[in-house]
C-alpha cells in the first residue's frame, strides 16, 4: 500500500504538472505549422508524465506503480528530446529551454527517488 493518500500529495506529480504548464506556456509561440507536429508531441509527452504518476498511484499496487513511473520516465525523456530539438530550431530561447530542462532534471530526480523508495 502506498502511504500517500492521493497522487496529488506527491511532490513529483505536483512538479510534473508545473512542467506541463510551462510547456504549454512556451509552446503557444511555436510556429503555426508545428501545431500538429512538435507542439502536439511535446504537449502529449508532457501530459503523460503526471497522468502516469496519477494512474500508477491510484492502482495501489507497488509493482504496477513502478511500471507507471517507468512510463513517466520515458515520457520525460521524450520531453527533454523535444526541448533540445525546439531550441535547435529556435522555437525556444536559450533561457526558456534551460528553464524547461531544469524542470525536467528536478522531475527526473524525484521520479528516481520515488522509484527507489518503492523498491526497498
Amino acid at each position: 500500500m502506498i502511504s500517500s493518500r492521493s497522487y496529488q500529495d506527491l511532490i513529483v506529480w505536483q512538479k510534473s504538472v508545473s512542467l506541463v504548464s510551462r510547456i504549454y506556456s512556451f509552446t503557444q509561440f511555436f510556429p503555426m505549422e508545428e501545431q500538429f507536429g512538435i507542439t502536439s508531441q511535446i504537449r502529449r509527452a508532457g501530459t503523460s508524465i503526471p497522468a502516469n504518476i496519477a494512474e500508477g498511484q491510484a492502482r495501489r499496487g507497488k509493482k504496477e506503480f513502478l511500471q507507471f513511473l517507468s512510463i513517466a520516465q520515458g515520457s520525460l525523456a521524450e520531453v527533454e528530446t523535444f526541448i533540445i530539438i525546439s531550441k535547435n530550431l529556435e522555437y525556444l530561447t536559450e533561457a526558456n529551454s534551460e528553464k524547461l530542462l531544469t524542470d525536467c532534471e528536478e522531475t527526473a530526480k524525484l521520479l528516481a527517488g520515488l522509484k527507489k523508495s518503492l523498491q526497498n
